[in-house]
């Protein structure tokens, strides 16, 4: 990243919650199914084992910096080797990037074995680790003060977050807030067998949304936290956690408008493949009150419900895609665009992000993302047939608006961003 390629901000993103290092060895092509590799007295031949770190606070905290956003990384890891990997790893992307995190005095680091078997879909083995433990406590005050963005990731996968019905959560974003910061949640699907899957999510975001200006779970995520029934059937029914293809306008809308209602300003639903939905309150003293990075123009952020279909790649790999969505979003808000460009942006950035197998190295600086935008970039079909396309002559990329969006048009007059 060069001095030419940082954003002008005048406030630095923290970027706080689940890290991890990820473990993951080299497996031959001959090695291609998991009952050949995991057998047990057997020893497996293997090749050299990469270590990279994982988790929301690694993901979308460089994929902030990639874009060109000041940012701290604040993760909680032990006084361990795998702690000084994780930090160590970190602060080779920026020294800066480094000074939020918190090394925990005789706790483990989380860490992840990634086995992935050629042509097999992946298996973690995860010890959540300090993760556990991440509590209000641990976010330094003044890191809070000077920030300008504080987004907090994967709660679910931190047990003091879930903990007496969300009360840590809760208190952490009240925290942030109080400071005077902008405040972003992303969320991560718990394990249906696992304590974290037996929680009260509705009871839990109804405490914590108030504290959140913007809410960005995934669909699949938000469905199994709010309508688990509905979940578990259709999981049932169509053999697979894929559940993107029963997302409809309605349910899309049906869904943030009760996430809306427990508090949050903009709620923003990753669609995986099928882009990203948005939609916002209907107060403009509501969004204006956002922070320090509130929109410049809150108006054009109320009451809208916009979509943004992906852009056509060749997927290399998934991994990390939405944490860089939301980094792309996350960067157009700061910048103050409109609601329409800052769409795009998100998608722009998961679109780049997947033409590379690892987590972030397919980022490039903002200024790289809009130039390829601006140039024609294809996107792929939109999914949602109500909504209708935003750009008037179908020059450049296009948004598309919802039957509930209330925006006044002017994202039409250009061509692309």
């Amino acid at each position: 990243m060069t001095l030419e390629e940082r954003l002008d901000l005048p406030y630095p993103a923290v970027v706080c919650g689940h890290i991890c290092l990820d473990v993951i060895p080299t497996l031959y092509d001959r090695q291609a199914g998991v009952d050949a590799i995991l057998v047990p007295g057997k020893l497996i031949d293997i090749g050299p084992a990469m270590l990279s770190t994982g988790g929301a606070v690694s993901n979308t905290g460089l994929a902030l910096h990639r874009l060109g956003v000041p940012a701290r990384l604040m993760g909680k890891v032990g006084d361990d080797r795998f702690g000084e990997a994780i930090v160590d790893i970190v602060r080779g992307h920026g020294a800066e990037l480094a000074d939020g995190m918190i090394v925990a005095a005789g706790e483990a680091s989380s860490y992840t074995i990634v086995i992935s078997p050629p042509g097999v879909d992946r298996i973690f083995l995860h010890c959540t680790g300090a993760n556990d433990t991440f509590e209000a406590a641990d976010v330094r005050e003044e890191l809070l003060r000077e920030a300008g963005l504080f987004h907090f990731g994967y709660p679910p996968l931190m047990r003091r977050m879930r903990a007496d019905g969300g009360a840590e959560l809760a208190a952490l974003l009240a925290k942030a807030k109080a400071a005077g910061v902008t405040v972003s949640l992303d969320l991560a699907k718990p394990d249906p067998d696992a304590e974290a899957g037996r929680a009260d999510w509705r009871a839990i975001l109804s405490r914590a949304l108030p504290g959140v200006d913007l809410f960005l779970p995934s669909f699949e995520e938000i469905l199994f936290m709010l309508r688990r029934e509905t979940y578990d059937a259709w999981a049932a029914s169509g053999g697979s956690s894929d559940l993107l293809p029963y997302a409809t306008e309605a349910l899309l809308s049906e869904l943030a408008d009760e996430l809306l209602g427990m508090g949050a300003a903009v709620v923003a639903l990753k669609l995986g493949e099928y882009g990203l939905y948005m939609k916002t309150c209907d107060s403009a003293e509501r969004l204006a009150s956002a922070g320090r990075y509130a929109p410049r123009d809150a108006a054009a952020w109320t009451s809208r419900e916009l979509y943004a279909p992906c852009f056509e790649v060749h997927v290399a790999g998934t991994t990390g895609a939405g944490d860089c969505t939301i980094a792309g979003l996350l960067t157009g808000w700061m910048l103050g665009l409109a609601p329409e460009e800052a769409l795009l942006g998100a998608v722009g950035t998961g679109a780049c992000n997947v033409e590379r197998p690892d987590a972030v190295s397919g980022v490039p600086p903002w200024a790289a993302v809009q130039r390829r935008i601006a140039a024609g970039w294809a996107q792929r079909p939109p999914k949602l047939a109500a909504f209708r396309r935003a750009s008037a002559d179908g020059a450049g990329a296009s948004v598309w608006r919802g039957p509930g969006d209330a925006g006044v048009e002017t994202f039409s007059e250009r061509e692309g961003v």
